[in-house]
């Protein structure tokens, strides 16, 4: 594991957006794909508080999402640059985060969920985006700078 040090007045790390962009818009594609499974499968509440990712100490999560008679979740971990899939079974899935295009992470997602029997649909166009590409197909964003996704 990295460990990032900083200088006893520094709150945060530096993270400039023209270091990590390439990365950044990556991750912003991935955490789409998480939080659109989160939204297809979890019952709605108010203001669209399904959708939300949340902070961990870690990461991200979508935190727990309920599934036939179990429950689930889906993690970011930008500490061990895992994407973790856990569920009230026991069953983990784990998915290394490294530089791969949008595509192969979308579709190592839904394999690894087809895996562990959960089944999901979602709309496959990135919103929120520049000229979106279907995630299915996309080959263009495919950075990963492990350093700025720890600091992110």
């Amino acid at each position: 594991m990295t460990t990032l040090h900083r200088s006893p007045t520094d709150k945060w790390l530096t993270l400039p957006v023209a270091a990590w962009q390439d990365t950044y818009e990556t991750l912003h594609l991935w955490t789409q794909i998480v939080g659109k499974i989160r939204l297809a499968l979890t019952p709605q509440i108010n203001h669209w508080w399904h959708s939300t990712l949340y902070v961990t100490p870690s990461g991200l999560t979508t935190s727990t999402i309920p599934y036939g008679s179990r429950n689930f979740q889906i993690t970011f971990n930008f500490l061990l640059h895992q994407l973790v899939i856990e569920t009230s079974d026991g069953t983990t899935r784990i998915i290394e985060l490294a530089p791969q295009s949008v595509a192969n992470f979308y579709q190592a997602v839904i394999n690894a969920l087809k895996e562990i029997s959960i089944e999901v649909r979602i709309w496959t166009m990135p919103q929120e985006v520049a000229a979106p590409i279907p995630f299915e197909q996309d080959e263009k964003h495919t950075a990963y700078d492990r350093e700025y996704a720890q600091r992110f």
